[in-house]
């Protein structure tokens, strides 16, 4: 008899912690895929029509929201942008890159947006977008003219390099994340 009560208060037990488990995995996984700067995100989400998901993992993949983050090729800040690429976007939404600070949150995510908006109107798809932003754009023009990458020109059926192909799958895999605990419902 003292057994199976054992047996009951054990089950009882596992049971009470599945359950506690199960309500407190959620603010668990908000702990490890936050929503940090979302004033800049939706701010720039909205102006450059990215959505806000995608920016945010895209910075969860890049940088791990670290606004000092620096890669071993120079990438820097929240969205690991190059110098150069920074630059460049700075010309182009027509500000003086010379009075700004690439680590800036506000600086980087404006940048790092509009670079994907620039990126999604060339290639017309997240997933080729995504691949030009860790690959580079003339990298992947190359790859959509190659039948071994590209059936039809637009989409990448293969990503050669394999940082390329594992970075792509895991912003995809941050974004199912944010959708999942922030964005339900959403359109």
């Amino acid at each position: 008899m003292i057994k199976r009560s054992r047996i009951l208060i054990g089950i009882i037990a596992l049971v009470i912690f599945a359950v506690a488990a199960i309500k407190i995995i959620p603010y668990i996984k908000k702990d490890l895929y936050p929503r940090e700067y979302s004033e800049y995100v939706t701010l720039y989400s909205k102006e450059y029509n990215v959505p806000e998901h995608l920016i945010y993992a895209v910075i969860h993949s890049e940088s791990g929201f670290d606004k000092d983050a620096v890669s071993s090729v120079g990438a820097m800040g929240l969205m690991q942008l190059m110098p150069d690429t920074f630059q460049w976007i700075a010309k182009r939404i027509d500000v003086d890159f010379e009075n700004l600070d690439i680590t800036d949150p506000e600086t980087n995510i404006k940048c790092g947006t509009y670079y994907l908006n620039y990126l999604y109107q060339r290639f017309e798809n997240w997933q080729t977008c995504l691949a030009a932003y860790n690959a580079g754009p003339n990298k992947v023009a190359n790859w959509l003219l190659d039948s071994r990458y590209s059936d039809d020109g637009k989409s990448l059926k293969n990503i050669p390099i394999t940082e390329t192909y594992n970075y792509v799958n895991r912003v995809f895999s941050a974004e199912k994340e944010y959708i999942k605990l922030y964005y339900k419902g959403d359109d």
